[in-house]
């Protein structure tokens, strides 16, 4: 094998493409800023008791595992920086009040996520800390929005569900609480025949609203057919309220509503939402709230947030413009390096030829050079 061959899912990424990634990194991280969130910075590594708080087993199978040389205990390469900010905001920072936190850095993930993944996403995302109301979930679906809009995408379609509906259901079945995990699965797929086959021994009643879920998709009419069709215990009811709350609360965005959209059931504690693009087939951004993951850190507090892959959003954006560039010879004259300092200065790029070589830039178009004439040093036009 080469030695230059990287593993399955893994890319390098070049100059051009870096260079439109990072752009976006530090636009989305000012706009967060200027709704008051704090970036924090958490560790690559951390032990895995502290690293899989919360987090359920899928979040488990997706992290890298290795032995700490120091203390012998098993360590996690983070496959999800969530639960890393939920331990700085209960345990470090230790606050009372509403705490906005965000960050951005590389995840690693033992397999890919989705149809052309990379393993190695570079996660951005913002979390709430404190509110257990539904103006903190509305914050940050807002804030999705912003995002995208940022990066120049406008067809956005916000999807939500509630994951108390299908706990619900659960909590009033003991034998169907025994196949949640399949049960998920197949809701997920929307697998009517295998929901059909696993719940022949279910409660009549249990079964009927397990077959209809993976049907409730749709605009947010499908709230009010949910309510007509699904059983009416407390806890659906409430959670169908809260779905048609935040759909006000969110406002103009285009919104639809999927009970069967599962994904990090086992970690979140009440609505979930991912936003889809065209061209992508994957969610580009996904949250909802996990108020209960704190609690492991010593201090439960409620929490809502969202996170997304620079890299994966960048794919949707045009291709990096090159920038105009200067070019210079080189030089032992320090009139010649006063010149090239005052140009960077004012914010010119500029592009000193070696000795010998020529310049071969994927990102520069160098459409002047410093000349000497006339005893200084100018600017001049090149063809």
């Amino acid at each position: 094998m080469p030695n230059w061959l990287l593993p399955e899912h893994i890319a390098d990424v070049l100059p051009s493409e870096a260079r439109k990634i990072e752009e976006l990194r530090r636009s989305l991280l000012d706009n967060f800023r200027l709704y008051g969130y704090e970036l924090v910075m958490p560790p690559l590594l951390e032990y895995l008791e502290s690293l899989l708080t919360g987090a359920g087993q899928a979040m488990d199978l997706r992290t890298f595992k290795l032995i700490d040389q120091l203390s012998g205990r098993t360590m996690g390469v983070r496959a999800d920086m969530t639960t890393q900010v939920a331990r700085i905001d209960a345990h470090l920072l230790n606050r009372i009040s509403v705490t906005r936190l965000c960050y951005a850095g590389s995840v690693l993930h033992t397999r890919p996520s989705g149809l052309h993944a990379t393993r190695e996403p570079l996660q951005i995302g913002a979390e709430i800390y404190g509110h257990a109301g539904l103006e903190a979930d509305a914050e940050i679906q807002k804030l999705v929005l912003a995002s995208l809009e940022l990066a120049g995408i406008t067809q956005v379609r916000l999807d939500l569900c509630h994951v108390d509906v299908l706990r619900e259901l659960l909590k009033n079945d003991e034998r169907a609480i025994r196949y949640e995990a399949e049960l998920f699965s197949l809701l997920e797929a929307k697998d009517i025949p295998g929901l059909r086959l696993i719940s022949a021994e279910f409660s009549a009643v249990t079964r009927a609203a397990l077959l209809v879920l993976p049907t409730l998709y749709g605009d947010i009419s499908v709230i009010d057919r949910a309510r007509a069709v699904l059983p009416g215990l407390p806890n659906i009811l409430k959670a169908l309220d809260e779905l048609d709350l935040l759909v006000s609360l969110v406002g103009t965005a285009n919104i639809t509503i999927d009970l069967a959209d599962l994904r990090g059931y086992q970690y979140h504690s009440g609505i979930m939402f991912a936003a889809y693009v065209p061209g992508l087939p994957n969610a580009v951004a996904r949250g909802g709230r996990y108020d209960h993951v704190g609690e492991a850190f010593g201090r439960a507090r409620p929490a809502t947030g969202f996170s997304m892959d620079l890299r994966e959003l960048a794919r949707l954006l045009p291709g990096a413009t090159r920038k105009q560039a200067i070019l210079a010879p080189w030089s032992g004259d320090s009139s010649l390096q006063i010149k090239i300092n005052d140009l960077r200065n004012a914010g010119e790029i500029v592009i000193q030829s070696l000795p010998g070589h020529e310049n071969d830039q994927d990102e520069f178009d160098c459409d002047q050079v410093v000349v000497f004439e006339n005893g200084n040093w100018i600017l001049k036009k090149l063809d």
